[in-house]
């Protein structure tokens, strides 16, 4: 898995790019989203196994489970703004799977499970696997995802928001 670092920066920036005006609440909602379905990892002291539905980058990890988490949001919290809701809460909770399907580690991500049981990685796994555990991560392992994620996660993200922050220039000065 790619870092809770990692993911939340993926849901801030969906949620600055989607929405510029966006709530705090919202802007919450869409950090929390990208770490929750690590939440999954409980599943290992229950003696789930990996490779179950509900194991580790199982149902949490689908794109079943982030409509859902989007779809309950959007009714729940989102008032005026429902589609907007649904929109940042969808791809900052898909966002996860796609980060750890680009790991350097783990079984694979269960994106179409309850529907298709069969783990998916990215054939460009760049970036290093997250260990399980804060106290693993303090280590030259931890540091080594810090720097894999700020070259293939952080980057980009900057990236968007020079392309945004250029984009705005440049329509304030008529072009």
């Amino acid at each position: 898995m790619a870092s809770i670092f990692g993911h939340s920066v993926v849901g801030y920036t969906v949620s600055k790019i989607i929405d510029n005006k966006n709530t705090k609440w919202l802007l919450l909602a869409a950090v929390f989203s990208t770490i929750l379905p690590d939440f999954d990892v409980i599943g290992f002291k229950l003696g789930i196994p990996y490779s179950h539905p509900l194991g580790h980058r199982g149902f949490t990890h689908s794109i079943l489970f982030a409509v859902i988490w989007a779809l309950l949001l959007m009714v729940t919290i989102g008032k005026e703004k429902k589609i907007l809701w649904f929109l940042v809460i969808f791809l900052s909770t898909v966002s996860h799977g796609i980060l750890d399907a680009m790991t350097t580690g783990g079984k694979g991500v269960g994106f179409f499970i309850p529907f298709n049981n069969t783990r998916f990685f990215f054939p460009f796994q760049v970036i290093k696997v997250s260990p399980i555990g804060i106290e693993k991560f303090f280590s030259e392992w931890g540091a080594q995802v810090i720097f894999s994620e700020f070259k293939y996660i952080m980057l980009p993200c900057f990236l968007i928001f020079g392309i945004r922050f250029l984009i705005r220039l440049l329509k304030a000065k008529g072009f």
